[in-house]
């Protein structure tokens, strides 16, 4: 699951003299390395059964086939009078068509009058189509049964009426919507795959269905690490900070599809950290922490995790977010794990190159990663060698560009808060001038 940690060869010269070998300097993964490393650790969640509300955001595991026609029935789309077109031939203002009316019928109605020559109903939008009738003369081309003769605008007269006045001719089928116009029995309606949303769960619950299968959304528990992490709203001690990453990670999460629960911070302390997760693993498909994956002399995250097995602490050719950590607490079967940096931009940057990939694999979507387009950048860049870079941007879509928001520091939050995109630099570009042409990853899509 996890690559194997490669050394880099010691000079036979460090040897000579009795001396001893330098210490080999751990292997630096590059960016796609390591998302490679991590997406062949993660599938698609199994499918489950869901009632149409749970099963929101999720996407289906079958195709959806329409038992019966929709509409089940023929039926009015109007207020009015069903009628037969032959007994309207030539109605007008002057000479009307002046037809008894037989029955009234609602939406719901089960007993339905019968429509002779010569004769109406009365009809509600939705209600079913009278045997005998052809079509269905709106309200407003009748007097609504008053006796006046002149149109009517709602439908206010007696129920039923003695006779209505019908005011126009009206064509074979007009305002009718016939059984299986919308959807025929044993047509397919929905494709495996089809993320559901509102309108998806309608044309389900329309065509009878209760349940669904469909691959879940992830549980993500999201936790913060620190002691000097405070909740915001509460005072601020000196050396202390508000806890922005668990929300800007919780929320990220449930932007990619995922149920997100946010835990909050955890202070440095090895039994805390341990305690907290053996409460969270029976609701979680992934956990993703922030904070203490450096080399601090109090970062208790790497103790806590290597403590369970399967995660590999890894230094990645990339700047923010050199320090990651990946694998699963519990062996093979476990619960896989991200450990992401604390700083609040290299946690959000982390998250978007490696943690939403993950959500959206298991969710079983298409589109794992973020469009990637290529723009203008009107001012120069440096970068560090050997790194990749990700710098924020504003994306502009009408002519091409893009420009830098911020600086390069990792704890910029306000610049991250104003950047739509990432501005990537190759680990080998240490220099762009003004005006090249540069990958953006777009985040606002």
């Amino acid at each position: 699951m996890t690559g194997s940690t490669e050394h880099s060869t010691t000079p036979a010269a460090c040897c000579d003299a009795g001396t001893d070998p330098a210490p080999a300097a751990p292997r630096l993964w590059t960016v796609d390395e390591h998302l490679a490393d991590v997406l062949a650790a993660v599938g698609p969640l199994p499918a489950i059964e869901l009632q149409l509300l749970d099963a929101q955001g999720c996407r289906l595991d079958e195709d959806v086939v329409a038992d019966g026609d929709l509409p089940p029935f023929d039926n009015s789309s109007m207020d009015g009078y069903a009628v037969r077109t032959a007994d309207t031939e030539g109605a007008t203002d002057a000479y009307p068509s002046v037809l008894p009316v037989v029955g009234d019928i609602a939406a719901g109605a089960g007993e339905l009058p019968k429509v002779g020559p010569g004769q109406a109903a009365r009809i509600m939008t939705g209600a079913p189509l009278p045997p005998g009738a052809t079509a269905v003369a709106p309200v407003e081309w009748t007097d609504g049964g008053t006796g006046t003769g002149v149109a009517a605008a709602a439908m206010t007269a007696p129920v039923p009426d003695e006779e209505v006045r019908v005011l126009r001719p009206v064509a074979e089928g007009a305002h009718i919507r016939r059984r299986g116009s919308d959807v025929a029995a044993g047509t397919k309606v929905l494709d495996a795959g089809t993320r559901l949303g509102p309108t998806q769960l309608g044309l389900l619950a329309a065509i009878g269905r209760a349940t669904v299968k469909v691959r879940p959304r992830p549980r993500v528990v999201v936790l913060s690490t620190g002691s000097e992490l405070v909740q915001p709203g509460e005072p601020v001690g000196p050396g202390q900070i508000a806890d922005s990453n668990s929300f800007t990670l919780t929320a990220a999460a449930q932007e990619a599809g995922a149920i997100a629960y946010r835990v909050g911070a955890v202070p440095d302390d090895a039994d805390r950290l341990r305690a907290v997760l053996e409460d969270q693993l029976g609701r979680a498909d992934l956990i993703v922490t922030s904070g203490g994956v450096s080399v601090g002399a109090y970062d208790v995250v790497k103790e806590v995790f290597e403590s369970y097995g399967g995660v590999d602490f890894r230094k990645l050719r990339m700047q923010p977010g050199k320090p990651q950590g990946f694998g699963r607490i519990g062996g093979e079967a476990g619960v896989p794990l991200l450990a992401l940096p604390g700083n609040p931009v290299s946690a959000y940057i982390s998250f978007e190159l490696f943690v939403r990939p993950v959500i959206r694999t298991m969710l079983g979507a298409p589109d794992v990663h973020r469009p990637v387009v290529r723009a203008l950048c009107p001012v120069a860049l440096r970068s560090p060698a050997g790194r990749r870079q990700f710098l924020r941007g504003r994306h502009s879509a009408a002519d091409g560009t893009v420009e830098p928001v911020g600086g390069a520091g990792s704890h910029l939050v306000g610049a991250l808060a104003r950047a739509d995109c990432l501005i990537t630099v190759p680990e080998d570009v240490t220099e762009l001038p003004a005006g090249s042409e540069v990958d953006v990853v777009l985040l606002d899509s």
